[in-house]
């Protein structure tokens, strides 16, 4: 009996309108649900872009810390990880560029002058396991794919990093790093024809990330972004550009995860995929799916809270894509 919440981004306010929607409660410190054996699998990226990041994370963590819920690490964890881990020949394993001090800018300001809660926070980060699986259901942050999933398995500790597989896994050469970008971003295509795109940051893209539940061989590069691009063409594939052309199959047990910044009311991705993540933090909503075990999803059992916001947001947002 899971609650799966998708990617929050310091929302804390919408955070607790969902909870006490689910029919949590706060009688003591924490969130807990009225049957004890009901609890919620957060998919990650608690941190950056919202108003209330250190609630946020109050939030989860005294859940996850008196058994009333399960949190997973999401890419922002991570990239906050190596933000902040020192390279032994100087500056940091993720690089201090102006857009990645912009992507953690809130982060860091709402832990001004509480550097040792920061530093607390970063260390709970490297108990959030990366994968979670059940003979019901599988969870992940980004994407669920067999074979990396598996070798995650063994090279992980109990599907956690430590501090010397995080070293590892930003060397670009090793099978560890393509893991962990595939497992907690996703997967990408390159745009044919030179195309490009701006994300939500404003940063151009070449690459699209792409629906790795439905077959590549069957689908247009149109059809299988996750982002809805007008410039993108609806011809077939290039199946020699993916690293693998395997996808998320109908008879496998329902997968939950987050991280794609859909658009629009939370729909189902297919009868055993769903994505929760609906862009909170960006005029959207935080969404959570009620499982009961079922191996068919049902769209009834979708939860959401809409975080509303002013036009000029909006259409900022609408004006992303270009040529």
């Amino acid at each position: 009996m899971i609650d799966f919440i998708g990617d929050i981004h310091g929302h804390a306010d919408k955070l607790k309108e969902l909870l006490l929607k689910l029919g949590y409660s706060k009688p003591d410190n924490f969130y807990v649900h009225s049957n004890p054996n009901r609890k919620v699998l957060f998919v990650g990226d608690y941190i950056d872009r919202g108003p209330k990041i250190r609630k946020t994370l109050e939030i989860v963590k005294s859940m996850v810390d008196n058994g009333s819920a399960i949190a997973l690490m999401g890419n922002h964890e991570y990239n906050a990880l190596c933000f902040h881990f020192q390279e032994t020949a100087g500056g940091h394993l993720r690089k201090h560029l102006i857009k990645n001090i912009i992507q953690h800018y809130e982060t860091l300001k709402q832990f001004q002058n509480r550097q040792e809660e920061y530093e607390g926070y970063l260390e709970w980060f490297k108990t959030l396991p990366l994968v979670y699986e059940t003979e019901q259901f599988r969870a992940v942050h980004a994407c669920w794919d067999d074979k990396i999933i598996n070798f995650l398995k063994t090279k992980l500790i109990n599907n956690r990093l430590t501090d010397e597989l995080i070293y590892e896994s930003v060397k670009k050469e090793t099978q560890l790093h393509e893991a962990i970008e595939e497992t907690l971003k996703g997967k990408e295509i390159k745009m044919p024809e030179c195309l490009n795109f701006k994300d939500k940051d404003g940063t151009v893209r070449t690459e699209i990330r792409i629906k790795w539940w439905e077959n590549p061989a069957q689908i247009t590069y149109k059809d299988i972004s996750v982002e809805p691009l007008d410039n993108l063409p609806a011809t077939k594939i290039d199946l020699t550009l993916l690293k693998s052309t395997d996808f998320y199959k109908e008879d496998e047990k329902p997968v939950f995860f987050g991280h794609y910044w859909l658009k629009g009311k939370p729909l189902l991705n297919k009868e055993n995929v769903c994505c929760l993540d609906y862009s909170v933090a960006k005029c959207g909503y935080l969404v959570a799916y009620t499982f009961d075990g079922e191996s068919t999803l049902d769209p009834q059992m979708l939860t959401f809270v809409e975080n509303f916001c002013d036009d000029k947001e909006t259409l900022e947002e609408k004006s992303s894509v270009s040529m």
